[in-house]
C-alpha cells in the first residue's frame, strides 16, 4: 500500500482509525514526494524533533518510491485525464498518482479527488 502524506501523518500521529487498513498491507511504499511533503510539515510543527525521529525509524521499514521515466509517462496520461474530464487535482498529487498507477498498489488517503483516476484505489478511513 502506497501512504499520502496525510496517511503518513496519521501513523506518526498513531491515529487507530487506520489500523485495519495497514495491517491488511504486507510492506508500505511512500513516495518521494510524499516524504517531501511530510518534511515540509514537520518544519513547522513544534513537535519536529519528535516526527523527524518517528520519521528515520519508520522509513526503514518502508519502500521509497522515486520518479522515473516511467512515472512522467503516468503523469501525463493522469494529467491529460483529468483535464480532459475538468477535475484537476494538486501538482505533488498528481506525481502521487502516477506512481499508484505504475506500481498498481493502493492508496491509503483521505483525499477524495484521488477517486477520479482512473486505475486508482483509494482507501480512505
Amino acid at each position: 500500500m502506497i501512504l499520502d502524506t496525510n496517511g503518513l501523518s496519521a501513523m506518526a500521529d498513531g491515529d487507530r482509525a487506520i489500523e485495519s487498513a495497514l495491517l491488511s498491507t504486507p510492506r508500505l511504499a511512500a513516495p518521494v514526494v510524499v516524504l517531501g511533503e511530510y518534511r515540509y510539515g514537520i518544519r513547522q510543527s513544534r513537535g519536529r524533533m519528535e516526527y523527524e525521529r518517528w520519521l528515520a525509524e519508520s522509513i526503514l521499514l518502508m519502500r521509497v518510491l522515486t520518479l522515473d521515466a516511467i512515472t512522467s509517462e503516468h503523469y501525463a496520461a493522469v494529467r491529460h485525464e483529468l483535464r480532459l474530464a475538468g477535475k484537476p487535482i494538486p501538482a505533488n498529487d498528481l506525481w502521487i498518482a502516477a506512481l499508484v498507477r505504475q506500481h498498481a498498489m493502493p492508496l491509503l488517503s483521505r483525499d477524495r479527488h484521488f477517486d477520479n483516476v482512473a486505475g486508482l484505489t483509494r482507501i480512505g478511513w
